[in-house]
């Protein structure tokens, strides 16, 4: 049995990146991750990034839980629908979405990516 994930008792080395160049609209964003979990097509931590917009595409069995604890963000989806997410608030970007993902503010927040295998 594992133990519990405390995320503020975890020493997590982050990781960096900007989105692909390809898929930038907006600024060229630092993004970074700190992924506290990973295991059985799930994984979770903290994600942050400075403000940009970028295309998105997410894959058929790829869904992400996010909870935004500082910043803002918006997203706009292929049909020109726009949600945005700010501190305190929380949503969740389904399987097969596209669109984009703008950050309107320096953003921070945890998430739960699950990737789901076929039945």
């Amino acid at each position: 049995m594992s133990g519990i994930v405390h995320f503020s008792q975890q020493q997590i080395e982050p990781a960096f990146d900007h989105p692909r160049s390809d898929r930038l609209e907006a600024g060229n964003p630092l993004r970074t991750t700190f992924e506290h979990y990973a295991r059985d097509g799930i994984s979770s931590g903290i994600w942050c990034c400075e403000a940009g917009r970028w295309r998105i595409r997410f894959a058929l069995n790829k869904h992400e839980f996010f909870s935004v604890i500082r910043g803002r963000v918006r997203l706009h989806d292929a049909d020109g629908a726009v949600v945005e997410v700010g501190p305190g608030e929380a949503a969740v970007i389904p399987a097969g979405f596209v669109g984009q993902f703008e950050v309107l503010e320096a953003v921070e927040k945890y998430f739960v990516v699950v990737e789901t295998t076929g039945a």
